[in-house]
């Protein structure tokens, strides 16, 4: 585990291929020392996902040392925008109908408050007093299938359009990136993940995972384990 720029914070991260695919095309950032986390998960079937998830990694973790919160958020959004707008240059390239994408879910903590950005369906989650509550909303078909109340949550999880996202980094169009802020409480473990993770463990047994106290690396064995079928990666960050 690592300390973090935020005093007291610890973090630690893990990624893994799954259980059934052979390519990992996701990639994490771990910088505590800029108080900066996030997780890209390169678009399934788009080719390339990998190249769009490393892009993305490399532009925020290329972000200098020293800047405010507020100069930190900034920068992340002029990166990704930058990111967005090469990786559909790249996909013009080989043709109309390619898309080189990614999702991303990024987090900045400082002074005991945090900041999420984020597009796609990778996500954040927050575990306050042994209750697990979801920060970000899944920018996917079947979420606004179940916002519509069209769908349960159950059946969103298991629809055969599970994996259509409708925002995502290198995507066609203008890059809108959502954004929640919010308190970093003694005792709160923020949880930042792609979709393979909460695709593998159902929410209430993820919760008691981060109450027991597992580390990424438990959480994601634990996925593996029960036949992840996409690539798994998670970042945690605890508060004494």
């Amino acid at each position: 585990m690592s300390p973090s720029i935020e005093p007291g914070l610890v973090s630690d991260s893990a990624t893994h291929p799954g259980a059934v695919r052979k390519r990992n095309e996701d990639s994490l950032v771990h910088r505590p020392d800029l108080g900066l986390w996030a997780v890209a998960d390169g678009a399934g079937g788009h080719g390339a996902g990998d190249v769009a998830s490393q892009a993305v990694a490399a532009a925020l973790d290329a972000i200098p040392p020293g800047l405010s919160a507020a100069e930190m958020l900034a920068q992340a959004r002029l990166r990704l925008a930058g990111v967005h707008a090469e990786l559909q240059a790249q996909a013009a390239a080989l043709g109309e109908t390619r898309i080189i994408a990614t999702t991303v879910v990024l987090l900045i903590a400082r002074h005991g408050h945090f900041a999420c950005l984020w597009a796609g369906d990778s996500r954040a989650y927050l575990l306050r007093d042994g209750l697990l509550q979801r920060v970000t909303r899944d920018h996917s078909l079947v979420q606004e299938m179940v916002d519509q109340g069209t769908l349960t949550e159950a059946e969103a999880e298991a629809h055969p359009q599970a994996n259509v996202i409708l925002r995502a980094v290198g995507a066609t169009g203008e890059l809108v990136l959502d954004k929640v802020s919010g308190r970093i409480a003694p005792g709160d473990l923020l949880l930042l993940c792609s979709d393979g993770l909460f695709k593998a463990i159902p929410e209430g047994e993820l919760a008691g995972l981060l109450v027991q106290g597992a580390n990424a690396t438990a959480i994601i064995d634990f996925a593996v384990a029960r036949g992840a079928r996409d690539n798994v990666s998670v970042v945690l960050l605890r508060a004494p």
